[in-house]
């Protein structure tokens, strides 16, 4: 199968590749480039490309392929809260866009990376796929309006399937600083403090990214009528897990740290746990990775790595790194790759 992957560059695409290549497809990358840098250790061995703005594509870069893996977005909820017209420009209308462009150009398959966060404050119940959808977040509200969107495009010759992934873990060589467990492990490797600035009690369901992979390899190859026009969450149900349990993962993978659990920040109203026996029964998808398991493989890497404090919390945290691309000339105000020789003076 001809894929065409957007975010090939990010998080979970530079994991994701290589596992759609070792299936046997084909696999063409699509990115902005905006965190094609941030690497820790060797550099990934991308896939051939296209670098370009996701809101600029055309149904003649869609001709071709038979499926569409969309991962690109802005995917950081302070990020979305400080601008959310650029959350809804890129993540909601470039999307749909790109869905509708993609059926034009004769695309079968549309794979939509959408999350679990779409279920707001759920509470300790477990959540399906049925459940009522309560954003509350710019991030977590585009996804359901992409969903929303692009469900109504589906016909015989178009089939979307929204996968709802829960909030991903892991090492990638373009890794991500600003996610619970990455975080709580970095953390606690520089400064041998496991930091929760919460209270510790919210739910959150975890994920590892080559097991989010996995479910789109799923996705690529099981029949049609199984993915149709469907949504599934994506991880499993021993990894629902709270804040407080998360960060103990932590002190037992970082030896001699210890919990700190400040309550600074107050209680984060994003709580849930989720089933995600739908995705076993449909698509035979089973997540492999346990918390205690990432976070013992994330400590393994920082150390062998070398990761330090500054790259820590500006190279793979999301926001300050954008604002550093926008503060030196390379991005515009709308999030827009400025050309070379149109660069405005960096802001002093």
């Amino acid at each position: 199968m001809r894929v065409l992957l957007t975010g090939h560059q990010g998080y979970l695409g530079t994991v994701m590749a290589p596992i759609l290549r070792a299936n046997a497809h084909e696999v063409v990358g699509l990115d902005a480039g905006f965190f094609a840098d941030c690497v820790l250790g060797d550099l990934p061995g991308d896939p051939p490309g296209l670098t370009m703005d996701l809101r600029d594509v055309t149904v003649e870069h869609l001709r071709g392929f038979d499926a569409v893996v969309h991962l690109a977005a802005l995917s950081n909820d302070p990020l979305g809260a400080l601008a959310p017209e650029i959350t809804y420009d890129i993540n909601h209308h470039a999307s749909v866009r790109l869905a509708r462009l993609a059926k034009e150009a004769g695309v079968r398959r549309f794979l939509y990376a959408s999350t679990c966060s779409v279920y707001g404050a759920a509470g300790a119940d477990l959540v399906t796929e049925d459940a009522p959808l309560r954003p509350i977040t710019p991030y977590a509200e585009s996804k359901v309006r992409v969903e929303d969107d692009v469900a109504v495009l589906a016909d015989s010759g178009f089939s979307p399937v929204f996968l709802r992934n829960a909030t991903a873990f892991g090492f990638s060589p373009r890794l991500r600083a600003d996610i619970v467990l990455n975080n709580l492990v970095g953390y606690a490797t520089l400064t041998g403090e496991v930091k929760v600035l919460s209270d510790g009690t919210p739910w959150r369901p975890l994920v590892h990214a080559r097991d989010i992979a996995w479910a789109f390899a799923n996705c690529l190859t099981a029949p049609p009528a199984a993915i149709h026009c469907r949504a599934f969450n994506i991880g499993t149900e021993s990894n629902n897990l709270t804040v407080a349990d998360i960060a103990r993962a932590v002190v037992e993978a970082v030896p001699g740290s210890r919990l700190n659990i400040t309550g600074e920040s107050g209680a984060d109203p994003r709580s849930y746990r989720v089933d995600f026996s739908a995705a076993r029964s449909a698509i035979g998808f089973r997540a492999l990775w346990t918390v205690q398991a990432g976070a013992d493989e994330l400590f393994q890497e920082y150390t062998a790595r070398g990761l330090t404090y500054d790259d820590f919390f500006q190279k793979f945290t999301r926001l300050p790194h954008l604002e550093r691309l926008r503060d030196s000339g390379l991005l515009d105000e709308s999030m827009r790759r400025i050309q070379p020789g149109t660069a405005r003076v960096p802001a002093s």
